[in-house]
Protein backbone atom coordinates (compact mmCIF):
# COMPACT_ATOMS: atom_id res chain seq x y z
CA UNK A 1 0.00 0.00 0.00
CA UNK A 2 1.13 3.46 -0.64
CA UNK A 3 1.33 6.44 1.93
CA UNK A 4 -1.36 8.01 -0.41
CA UNK A 5 -3.44 4.66 -0.02
CA UNK A 6 -2.84 4.49 3.57
CA UNK A 7 -3.82 7.81 4.36
CA UNK A 8 -7.11 8.29 2.59
CA UNK A 9 -8.27 5.07 4.32
CA UNK A 10 -7.07 6.40 7.91
CA UNK A 11 -8.22 9.84 7.58
CA UNK A 12 -11.81 8.22 6.82
CA UNK A 13 -11.98 5.69 9.90
CA UNK A 14 -10.29 8.63 12.05
CA UNK A 15 -13.29 11.13 10.89
CA UNK A 16 -15.48 7.92 11.23
CA UNK A 17 -14.61 8.05 15.04
CA UNK A 18 -14.92 11.86 15.69
CA UNK A 19 -11.35 13.02 14.91
CA UNK A 20 -11.43 16.70 14.24
CA UNK A 21 -8.66 16.60 12.70
CA UNK A 22 -8.65 13.40 10.80
CA UNK A 23 -6.44 14.42 7.60
CA UNK A 24 -3.82 15.97 9.97
CA UNK A 25 -3.75 13.08 12.26
CA UNK A 26 -3.44 10.48 9.75
CA UNK A 27 -0.25 12.17 8.88
CA UNK A 28 1.23 12.73 11.92
CA UNK A 29 0.94 9.02 13.00
CA UNK A 30 2.63 7.64 9.71
CA UNK A 31 5.12 10.18 9.85
CA UNK A 32 5.90 8.93 13.13
CA UNK A 33 5.58 5.60 12.73
CA UNK A 34 8.17 6.29 9.39
CA UNK A 35 10.55 8.11 11.51
CA UNK A 36 10.44 11.53 8.96
CA UNK A 37 8.70 14.72 8.71
CA UNK A 38 5.56 15.35 7.70
CA UNK A 39 7.19 17.40 4.70
CA UNK A 40 8.63 14.51 3.62
CA UNK A 41 6.33 11.90 3.98
CA UNK A 42 3.93 14.54 1.75
CA UNK A 43 7.05 15.10 -0.71
CA UNK A 44 6.56 11.20 -1.42
CA UNK A 45 3.63 10.12 -1.26
CA UNK A 46 3.74 7.01 -3.99
CA UNK A 47 6.11 5.23 -1.53
CA UNK A 48 5.05 2.29 0.51
CA UNK A 49 4.18 2.89 4.07
CA UNK A 50 1.38 2.39 6.93
CA UNK A 51 0.69 2.52 10.21
CA UNK A 52 -1.85 -0.25 11.33
CA UNK A 53 -0.61 -0.46 15.14
CA UNK A 54 -0.84 3.16 16.00
CA UNK A 55 -3.92 4.10 13.97
CA UNK A 56 -5.52 1.12 16.21
CA UNK A 57 -4.37 3.26 19.64
CA UNK A 58 -5.59 5.69 18.33
CA UNK A 59 -9.18 5.03 17.45
CA UNK A 60 -9.46 3.65 20.77
CA UNK A 61 -9.31 6.90 22.16
CA UNK A 62 -5.60 6.93 22.95
CA UNK A 63 -4.44 10.37 22.72
CA UNK A 64 -2.16 11.00 19.65
CA UNK A 65 0.43 12.83 21.67
CA UNK A 66 1.02 9.97 24.21
CA UNK A 67 1.51 7.76 21.09
CA UNK A 68 3.79 9.82 19.35
CA UNK A 69 5.59 10.70 22.68
CA UNK A 70 5.51 14.40 22.23
CA UNK A 71 3.02 17.44 21.85
CA UNK A 72 4.84 21.17 21.16
CA UNK A 73 3.98 24.08 23.35
CA UNK A 74 4.99 27.62 22.89
CA UNK A 75 7.50 26.81 20.01
CA UNK A 76 9.37 23.83 21.81
CA UNK A 77 8.76 19.92 21.70
CA UNK A 78 8.01 18.20 24.94
CA UNK A 79 8.05 14.84 26.15
CA UNK A 80 4.17 13.14 27.07
CA UNK A 81 3.22 10.55 28.45
CA UNK A 82 1.11 8.38 31.12
CA UNK A 83 1.26 10.92 34.11
CA UNK A 84 1.76 14.08 32.60
CA UNK A 85 -1.22 16.25 31.37
CA UNK A 86 -1.06 16.99 27.81
CA UNK A 87 0.37 20.29 27.17
CA UNK A 88 -2.37 22.73 25.70
CA UNK A 89 -2.13 25.49 23.06
CA UNK A 90 -4.45 27.61 25.42
CA UNK A 91 -2.14 27.38 28.17
CA UNK A 92 0.51 29.42 25.94
CA UNK A 93 -1.92 32.22 27.12
CA UNK A 94 -0.05 32.04 30.13
CA UNK A 95 3.35 32.91 29.09
CA UNK A 96 2.34 35.31 27.02
CA UNK A 97 1.44 37.35 30.11
CA UNK A 98 4.34 36.43 32.86
CA UNK A 99 6.42 37.71 29.68
CA UNK A 100 4.58 40.79 29.71
CA UNK A 101 5.39 41.28 34.41
CA UNK A 102 8.83 42.15 35.54
CA UNK A 103 10.42 39.23 37.73
CA UNK A 104 13.42 37.29 38.29
CA UNK A 105 12.17 34.04 40.03
CA UNK A 106 8.93 32.21 39.42
CA UNK A 107 7.06 29.39 40.89
CA UNK A 108 4.79 26.65 38.46
CA UNK A 109 2.34 25.02 40.48
CA UNK A 110 1.36 21.76 39.25
CA UNK A 111 4.11 21.88 36.63
CA UNK A 112 3.09 18.55 34.77
CA UNK A 113 5.33 17.76 32.01
CA UNK A 114 7.17 20.96 32.88
CA UNK A 115 6.22 23.32 29.96
CA UNK A 116 5.33 26.23 31.74
CA UNK A 117 8.17 26.39 34.46
CA UNK A 118 10.59 25.20 31.35
CA UNK A 119 9.22 27.56 28.72
CA UNK A 120 10.05 30.91 31.35
CA UNK A 121 12.98 29.93 32.06
CA UNK A 122 14.08 29.39 28.56
CA UNK A 123 12.40 32.92 27.52
CA UNK A 124 13.64 34.18 30.52
CA UNK A 125 17.60 33.72 30.42
CA UNK A 126 18.81 34.69 34.01
CA UNK A 127 15.60 33.80 35.94
CA UNK A 128 15.08 31.68 38.52
CA UNK A 129 12.08 29.22 37.99
CA UNK A 130 11.12 26.16 40.01
CA UNK A 131 8.22 23.43 39.75
CA UNK A 132 6.15 22.13 41.83
CA UNK A 133 3.95 18.47 41.46
CA UNK A 134 3.11 16.34 44.03
CA UNK A 135 3.35 13.44 41.09
CA UNK A 136 6.60 11.38 41.08
CA UNK A 137 4.97 10.27 37.14
CA UNK A 138 5.00 14.63 36.17
CA UNK A 139 8.13 15.27 37.77
CA UNK A 140 9.69 12.62 36.21
CA UNK A 141 8.47 14.00 32.56
CA UNK A 142 9.73 17.37 33.57
CA UNK A 143 12.96 16.04 34.57
CA UNK A 144 13.35 14.33 30.91
CA UNK A 145 12.16 17.70 29.58
CA UNK A 146 14.65 19.73 31.53
CA UNK A 147 17.41 17.42 29.95
CA UNK A 148 16.74 17.49 26.61
CA UNK A 149 15.78 20.90 26.30
CA UNK A 150 18.64 21.90 28.24
CA UNK A 151 21.58 19.26 28.06
CA UNK A 152 24.48 21.61 29.39
CA UNK A 153 22.60 21.09 32.76
CA UNK A 154 19.32 21.74 35.13
CA UNK A 155 17.42 24.74 34.09
CA UNK A 156 14.30 24.74 36.77
CA UNK A 157 14.96 23.40 40.44
CA UNK A 158 11.87 20.61 40.87
CA UNK A 159 10.01 20.01 44.02
CA UNK A 160 8.12 16.66 44.88
CA UNK A 161 5.46 17.91 47.35
CA UNK A 162 2.11 18.28 48.07
CA UNK A 163 0.98 22.29 47.00
CA UNK A 164 -1.78 21.54 49.81
CA UNK A 165 1.18 21.67 52.43
CA UNK A 166 3.72 22.76 50.91
CA UNK A 167 6.48 25.69 51.86
CA UNK A 168 8.82 27.37 50.23
CA UNK A 169 12.05 28.79 51.43
CA UNK A 170 11.84 31.89 50.01
CA UNK A 171 9.31 33.86 48.24
CA UNK A 172 8.66 34.06 44.52
CA UNK A 173 8.17 37.65 42.14
CA UNK A 174 5.64 35.81 40.68
CA UNK A 175 3.42 32.47 40.30
CA UNK A 176 1.95 30.61 37.52
CA UNK A 177 -0.50 27.74 37.50
CA UNK A 178 -2.91 25.73 35.36
CA UNK A 179 -4.29 23.93 38.20
CA UNK A 180 -6.97 21.07 38.32
CA UNK A 181 -10.13 22.79 38.04
CA UNK A 182 -12.58 19.97 36.88
CA UNK A 183 -15.64 18.45 38.82
CA UNK A 184 -15.62 14.62 38.74
CA UNK A 185 -19.53 14.97 37.65
CA UNK A 186 -18.57 17.27 34.58
CA UNK A 187 -18.62 14.85 31.10
CA UNK A 188 -15.01 14.29 29.53
CA UNK A 189 -14.13 12.91 26.06
CA UNK A 190 -12.68 9.40 26.53
CA UNK A 191 -9.35 10.51 25.58
CA UNK A 192 -9.07 12.54 28.29
CA UNK A 193 -11.27 10.47 31.36
CA UNK A 194 -9.35 7.71 30.43
CA UNK A 195 -5.95 8.04 29.63
CA UNK A 196 -4.53 11.61 31.33
CA UNK A 197 -4.08 11.81 35.04
CA UNK A 198 -6.84 12.63 37.17
CA UNK A 199 -4.90 14.32 39.82
CA UNK A 200 -3.72 17.00 36.95
CA UNK A 201 -7.96 17.13 35.65
CA UNK A 202 -9.99 16.82 39.14
CA UNK A 203 -10.56 19.24 41.76
CA UNK A 204 -12.84 18.63 44.72
CA UNK A 205 -16.84 17.94 43.87
CA UNK A 206 -17.34 21.56 42.71
CA UNK A 207 -13.56 21.58 40.67
CA UNK A 208 -12.71 24.82 42.97
CA UNK A 209 -10.42 23.12 45.43
CA UNK A 210 -7.61 23.87 43.83
CA UNK A 211 -8.41 27.25 43.25
CA UNK A 212 -9.20 27.85 46.63
CA UNK A 213 -5.88 26.18 48.10
CA UNK A 214 -3.80 28.95 45.66
CA UNK A 215 -6.20 31.81 47.07
CA UNK A 216 -5.41 31.13 50.40
CA UNK A 217 -1.58 29.98 50.60
CA UNK A 218 0.30 31.82 47.25
CA UNK A 219 -0.11 35.58 49.48
CA UNK A 220 2.69 33.47 51.45
CA UNK A 221 4.43 32.55 48.45
CA UNK A 222 4.84 35.73 46.61
CA UNK A 223 7.11 38.99 47.31
CA UNK A 224 5.58 42.13 47.51
CA UNK A 225 4.30 43.38 44.42
CA UNK A 226 3.80 39.86 43.04
CA UNK A 227 1.56 38.36 40.52
CA UNK A 228 -0.03 34.90 40.26
CA UNK A 229 -1.37 34.03 36.76
CA UNK A 230 -3.82 31.20 36.57
CA UNK A 231 -5.84 29.67 33.97
CA UNK A 232 -9.28 29.21 33.84
CA UNK A 233 -11.16 26.41 33.00
CA UNK A 234 -13.96 26.52 30.39
CA UNK A 235 -17.05 27.54 32.39
CA UNK A 236 -15.31 28.16 35.44
CA UNK A 237 -14.68 32.34 35.20
CA UNK A 238 -17.44 33.35 37.48
CA UNK A 239 -17.29 30.87 40.39
CA UNK A 240 -13.59 30.92 40.42
CA UNK A 241 -13.95 34.90 40.70
CA UNK A 242 -15.83 34.06 43.68
CA UNK A 243 -13.41 32.44 45.43
CA UNK A 244 -10.66 35.18 44.67
CA UNK A 245 -12.56 38.04 46.05
CA UNK A 246 -13.16 36.40 48.68
CA UNK A 247 -9.95 35.77 49.76
CA UNK A 248 -8.97 39.56 48.85
CA UNK A 249 -7.02 39.23 45.96
CA UNK A 250 -7.15 42.13 42.98
CA UNK A 251 -7.96 41.02 39.58
CA UNK A 252 -6.20 42.82 37.87
CA UNK A 253 -7.26 41.27 34.52
CA UNK A 254 -8.81 38.54 32.95
CA UNK A 255 -6.96 37.66 29.64
CA UNK A 256 -9.03 35.68 26.73
CA UNK A 257 -7.25 33.04 24.74
CA UNK A 258 -6.34 32.78 20.79
CA UNK A 259 -10.15 31.94 20.19
CA UNK A 260 -11.79 34.52 22.68
CA UNK A 261 -12.52 32.53 25.74
CA UNK A 262 -11.42 34.08 28.98
CA UNK A 263 -8.27 32.36 29.97
CA UNK A 264 -5.95 33.15 32.19
CA UNK A 265 -6.42 35.27 35.64
CA UNK A 266 -4.25 37.81 36.66
CA UNK A 267 -3.94 38.48 40.33
CA UNK A 268 -2.11 40.37 42.99
CA UNK A 269 -2.29 41.41 46.57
Amino acid sequence: MTRREWLAAAEVQLASAGMDAARLEAQVLLAHHLKVTRASLLANLDEPGEADDLLAQRLKGEPLAYITGVREFYGRMFRVGPGALIPRHETETLINEALKLNWRTALDVGTGSGCLALTLAAERPGSDVHGLDVSEEALAWAKKNDAELNPDGERVTWHHADAFRWHPTEPFDLIVSNPPYIAPTEPLPTEIHDHEPHLALYSGDDGLDFYRMLARRAPDWLNPGGCLLVEIGDGRLADGQTVWDHEGWNTEGVIPDLDGRPRVWVLTR
